[in-house]
């Protein structure tokens, strides 16, 4: 969505939702607009104007594009012990130029509590990522053929791969605590680090077991042919040795 006041683009999530109106982290105002909608307190709302300050540099930073959101709201029952609560929302969308480039999407979802404990502070962090990755193979069409063979741009879509899934990780530390804005350090820093463990689970664990489950159902190989290669190394190993 777009603030009508700012330009700025801005996330609508359940967390910002008021009825069927969305508030806009930039304006704190709510689009469509209504008069009682949900705000936070004049000290959340000004934190939560430099931690969305904050994560839009660090979305440039790391995704070089997309759209990111940060909201605060004040604990419904302050005997509980959280001083406050909040979310980091990114979204990052890859819309191919052409018919045949691969599309898809990165969502994070990272909601938070703190606690203050006189100079440190405890955070509870529970992080979601939602990717979704859709591959295209195609040719070209010849320019003479019928034309309801043809795609966009004479391109001709002979099959389509997608995959998609969601990963959930929680993690709970302690930081130093020095003023209000070191809260958007603290976060910051936590939000970064799981982003970078849940990047490297999903290349390294879940793509490259993927990649082992294709391998093992359908060889790319003659495997009769990749046996006796295995044998004949074997064989000259064995002479070498002697």
């Amino acid at each position: 969505m777009v603030d009508r006041a700012t330009g700025r683009e801005y996330l609508a999530c359940d967390y910002n939702r008021d009825g069927e109106s969305y508030r806009s982290p930039w304006s704190n105002e709510y689009d469509p607009p209504i008069d009682d909608g949900a705000v936070p307190s004049v000290k959340m709302r000004k934190l939560e104007i430099q931690a969305n300050e904050a994560f839009d540099t660090y979305r440039e930073m790391y995704y070089e594009g997309g759209v990111s959101s940060v909201f605060l709201w004040d604990p419904e029952d302050p005997s509980g012990g959280s001083n406050f609560a909040g979310v980091v929302v990114l979204k990052k969308t890859m819309s191919p130029a052409t018919a045949y480039e691969p599309s898809g999407s990165w969502d994070s979802i990272h909601v938070f509590e703190t606690v203050e404990r006189g100079r440190q502070a405890h955070y509870k962090l529970t992080s979601t990522v939602m990717l979704q990755l859709i591959t295209r193979r195609g040719s070209e069409v010849d320019s003479k053929g019928p034309a309801d063979k043809k795609g966009p741009e004479g391109w001709k879509r002979d099959g389509e791969v997608s995959l998609s899934g969601s990963m959930t990780r929680q993690s709970e530390q302690d930081w130093p605590l020095q003023d209000s804005a070191s809260h958007i350090t603290n976060i910051g820093k936590m939000i970064e680090e799981m982003e970078i463990k849940m990047r490297n689970l999903l290349q390294e664990v879940y793509f490259g077991k993927t990649r082992d489950i294709v391998y093992d159902l359908r060889s790319v190989d003659d495997l009769e042919k990749a046996r006796r290669q295995k044998e004949l190394q074997k064989e000259l190993v064995g002479f070498i040795k002697r």
